[in-house]
């Protein structure tokens, strides 16, 4: 719960320090007096925006700080020790905002992103406005309510994670449909030529095989003379072959050998020089007899390497690069194989993920429907004790695939009638700015009831009532109180009576400086205030009287 708050230069309140107590709190004051600033301030600690409006005038920034006990909260504990936040059994949420617009949000003491104290502040705090109930006008704001009493939480996180998954494998399937006519074309496109790198059949290292053996019979003839030649230079040349001249160096050799020892390694080296002539000659004797001129090969030779030329040059490429290219195409192919097989089963997902969805859809709506019987008997209980005592409440709820949302398949719609023998008609339709109001108020008070928050603020809900529906509207607020903390900002005293206690807000003007107070009343002080809201500024024996009775009741 809500321990205290601390405010410093906000708006018109130059320090507040106020302590709150368990049960029901009244807040009153008079009209323009800033009964609300607490609860601003509050939301200025809870992530609400803030500016630089909201700095006292002179001040260099304004300061906001609340600290709540833990002990009943154990949700907001464990979401302190998952962000690494947690601090015993206190949490003191810490805002600060500089003349120049800027803000900082802590959580015991750590600069936080504003989304965090946002995050937490939603487990502590619920705050119901003074015109809360013209939202219930809107359908989204009515499901929110419904879902609110039913407390469903882990339903509607299936549905919406359900939901995600099916727009996710949507968008998966929509992006790869639209491209499959690209694709259609593409793989036509591929088809043809592959097939064609098929029928051709070039394997990799083939072509640059082919240009040799081409440009080998292609100079054929040359080549042949030119081996010739090479064998009479060598061996057959009568006026002096290499052979024969060797031969002659050798015998030279080998006599200056006998004269001089030392020149047997110029022997040596003119017999290894021999032994290669002829082993050249040879080896050319050899090719030669096995080369081959063969016209017809020469003519596949050339078609061939006509058409690797060709084919290279429609895909734009070398043609010693045709038969990589040739496998790249039909990589790609087959991938366009797959890109169809992952379309087919992109469809199965869809079809999937939206039953599983529909299912838990289903699910969520039948739990609404249960919840909903439920509040129907409450609310129509609660409008009969807010002098309604006809009237008759009941919620609407349609189940519809076709409305899929994050939120589930249902349209949610408040149906009420005031008056014997009308037929249920939209809230909207019926009921009248005060009928609204008391319905509305009853509605929060029960959801309330449900939810999980350990202190909720009501600003002036009772707003358009009066009477004896004002001391019923109090009465609730008070049982609700018993087992919440609840605050509320009220200008009727048969509200404000059935607080456990009572704090009073004042404004007071000096040397042109406006500030604003929050007090803490005795039992005295609040019989008193309790007479002026019943008789205004006159306060009489009378009023006092009624005051005295009203809080004892």
């Amino acid at each position: 719960m809500l321990c205290q708050l601390s405010i410093n230069n906000f708006a018109i309140v130059r320090f507040l320090e106020l302590d709150f107590k368990p049960g029901m709190t009244s807040i009153t004051g008079e009209t323009g007096a800033g009964k609300s600033i607490a609860i601003d301030a509050l939301g200025l600690c809870l992530g609400n925006r803030a500016d630089a409006s909201t700095v006292r005038p002179g001040a260099t920034k304004a300061e906001v700080s609340a600290r709540f006990s833990l002990n009943d909260i154990p949700v907001a504990k464990r979401w302190l020790e998952d962000n690494d936040l947690d601090h015993d059994n206190d949490c003191i949420l810490r805002r600060t905002v500089g003349s120049d617009g800027r803000s900082r949000a802590y959580i015991n003491g750590n600069l936080v992103p504003l989304s965090q104290a946002k995050n937490l502040g939603q487990l502590l705090i619920g705050i119901h406005g003074q015109h809360a109930h013209h939202a219930m006008l809107k359908s989204e704001h009515q499901l929110t309510l419904l879902d609110s009493y039913a407390n469903h939480k882990i339903l509607l996180d299936s549905v919406a994670a359900g939901y995600q998954r099916c727009k996710l494998i949507e968008k998966e399937l929509k992006a790869l449909t639209q491209s499959q006519h690209e694709r259609i074309s593409r793989k036509q496109l591929l088809q043809y030529q592959v097939e064609e790198l098929d029928e051709f059949s070039l394997s990799p290292g083939e072509f640059e095989q082919i240009e040799a053996e081409h440009k080998k019979l292609a100079n054929g003839t040359a080549l042949v003379e030119a081996c010739k030649n090479e064998l009479f230079i060598l061996q057959e040349n009568d006026q002096g072959s290499v052979e024969s001249l060797i031969n002659a160096g050798i015998t030279q050799a080998q006599e200056l050998e006998s004269y001089d020892p030392l020149l047997i390694n110029v022997v040596n080296m003119l017999n290894e020089a021999l032994i290669q002539v002829q082993e050249s000659s040879s080896e050319l004797e050899t090719y030669l007899a096995g080369l081959e001129l063969d016209p017809q090969h020469f003519a596949y030779l050339e078609q061939r390497l006509s058409q690797a030329i060709q084919l290279a040059r429609k895909h734009h490429i070398n043609p010693n690069e045709l038969a990589a290219h040739h496998l790249t195409l039909k990589s790609e192919l087959s991938s366009l194989d797959s890109d169809e097989e992952a379309l087919d089963d992109l469809k199965q997902q869809v079809a999937a993920s939206r039953d599983s969805y529909l299912l838990h859809a289903k699910k969520l709506s039948r739990s609404r429907c249960r919840s909903a019987k439920e509040l129907d008997k409450q609310v129509t209980q609660s409008i009969h004790e807010l002098n309604m005592p006809k009237g008759k409440f009941s919620i609407s709820v349609t189940f519809n695939k076709e409305l899929s949302s994050a939120n589930g398949c249902d349209s949610i719609e408040f149906l009420v009638t005031t008056n014997p023998g009308q037929p249920l008609l939209p809230l909207s339709k019926v009921a009248s700015g005060g009928e609204l109001s008391r319905i509305g108020l009853g509605i929060q008070v029960i959801t309330a009831k449900k939810v999980s928050t350990p202190t909720l603020i009501f600003d002036e809900v009772d707003v358009g009532i009066s009477g004896a529906t004002a001391a019923v509207v109090g009465r609730m607020l008070r049982k609700l109180g018993d087992s919440t903390q609840v605050l509320c900002v009220t200008h009727l005293p048969q509200v404000a009576g059935n607080g456990h206690q009572h704090m009073f807000v004042d404004k007071k003007s000096k040397a042109g400086k406006t500030e604003t107070s929050m007090t803490p009343l005795n039992r005295n002080q609040r019989i008193e205030e309790l007479a002026r809201l019943l008789g205004g500024d006159e306060i009489t024996n009378n009023t006092l009287a009624n005051a005295k009775e009203l809080l004892q009741a």
